[in-house]
């Protein structure tokens, strides 16, 4: 009788395989991401990759011997698991580099999470204070897991802007540090339901290097308003102008103890398949991200830390060197992003020169003409990337990718390069975009 009612049960149902609705509801509108995609068309499609941000060359040496040194140390306890909230090494060797640049010596056991790159540090944030209804202020265009994140939160996304200014706009070049945010809009953001605000200085992938001003500005708003700041700083060495340095939002008055500052293994040692980060901040708030941590990830591979807290100590002993690579980083790239800048210039898009990054924006509107248009399906820069990529073999990324509905307008004739990259890459992504020109 029972199984006879189970087998009569289960013709009325929708077979499990069948089923549009097992995705968590949380998660649904979330499903896109533009990494898949165009990452999967690259590879198929064999093109020329300056879209990825990711350097197509090796590593420093250093971090090369340093795993060979790892390996074959005697040490068996590097195979198995480290500390949950960061191999003991790495997060003391964090706290020695670190502690300078925040003007405060940093306790590495309490204020240091090491998490499996920016994006998990980026999830236990967001998870961890946000509760459904609250607000968080983002600052588009952003790396794109930011809504999501906050999203599968319950948070509520608030997004601004930056935009150019208008006099930027007219000649066939620009900068990133035209790119700002109008004041008063922006503290009409600010609310009684806002917990969060996320700042991203260096931007990916504008370039902008926030000014002190701007900063400031920001920070007097969260004081204001009691708002705890995420500051996305995986980009902090890599700024091209002696007048446009990288400002830690947490050293500002006050700041320390409503900022969390995240950081990255992958963007500091040009290796971005380390897949280790870190959260820097008072315990108060570290608390909450360590909570979501244990409960998600627990602890990240041992060797890989072992390997970065070696890098940490050898950079520490020249850290005020021109030979320190946190200080030589930016001389490497800045030759390759004027390269880029000035053949996408002659090529007839209009780039804008980041000031931090590796990244370079270029409207392309003058060379696509009207032949690809924004519709309801689509917007005109996902479908000129996919026409590069596909009939040119060269792949970039779609700027809108980094917006919210509302604003993806803004960018629909941006595409976004990659200049981190060896100069062969380079060379063949600049002789197809020659070629793009005469066409």
């Amino acid at each position: 009788m029972a199984t006879s009612s189970i087998e009569e049960s289960s013709k009325t149902k929708t077979p499990i395989e069948k089923r549009d609705d097992l995705l968590a509801k949380r998660f649904v509108g979330l499903e896109k991401n533009i990494w898949i995609e165009f990452s999967a068309l690259a590879v198929e499609h064999k093109a020329v990759n300056v879209g990825q941000g990711f350097i197509d060359y090796e590593p420093p040496q250093y971090l090369i011997n340093f795993y060979k040194e790892a390996l074959n140390d005697n040490n068996i306890l590097l195979h198995q698991y480290t500390r949950g909230f960061g191999h003991r090494r790495l997060v003391e060797a964090i706290s020695n580099v670190y502690s300078s640049y925040f003007d405060r010596k940093i306790d590495p056991l309490n204020q240091i999470l090491v998490t499996g790159g920016a994006y998990p540090s980026l999830f236990n944030s967001f998870h961890g204070f946000l509760n459904p209804g609250d607000e968080a202020i983002l600052i588009e265009p952003f790396f794109d897991c930011y809504e999501p994140m906050v999203r599968s939160a319950g948070g509520i996304p608030r997004c601004i802007a930056l935009k150019p200014k208008p006099e930027s706009t007219k000649g066939d070049i620009s900068s990133s540090a035209d790119w700002v945010l109008d004041k008063n809009e922006l503290e009409s953001m600010f609310n009684s339901r806002t917990r969060l605000i996320i700042v991203n200085t260096p931007n990916n992938p504008i370039g902008k290097v926030f000014t002190r001003e701007e900063l400031e500005h920001i920070a007097i708003l969260c004081q204001k308003h009691d708002v705890i700041c995420i500051s996305d700083e995986v980009y902090e060495w890599i700024t091209y102008d002696e007048n446009k340095k990288h400002i830690r939002m947490a050293t500002l008055p006050n700041m320390w103890e409503r900022t969390l500052t995240i950081g990255s293994a992958g963007k500091t040692f040009s290796s971005t398949g380390l897949k280790l980060g870190w959260t820097i901040g008072p315990e108060h708030l570290l608390r909450s991200c360590q909570i979501v941590h244990q409960d998600c990830v627990y602890t990240c591979p041992t060797l890989s830390q072992e390997v970065v807290a070696r890098c940490f100590e050898f950079e520490l002993k020249r850290l005020n060197s021109p030979e320190c690579y946190f200080n030589s980083i930016s001389s490497e790239f800045i030759g390759k992003r004027d390269k880029l800048v000035e053949v996408l210039k002659e090529c007839g898009m209009k780039p804008v020169v980041p000031d931090g990054g590796y990244f370079v924006l270029a409207d392309f509107s003058q060379i696509a003409g009207d032949k690809f248009q924004s519709d309801i399906h689509d917007m005109k820069d996902f479908k000129f990337v996919r026409y590069l990529t596909k009939e040119k073999q060269l792949a970039t990324i779609p700027a809108t990718g980094f917006y919210t509905s509302e604003h993806r307008h803004l960018a629909d004739n941006y595409i976004r390069f990659c200049f981190a990259k060896k100069d062969e890459t380079l060379d063949k992504a600049i002789e197809i975009l020659r070629k793009l020109k005469k066409n």
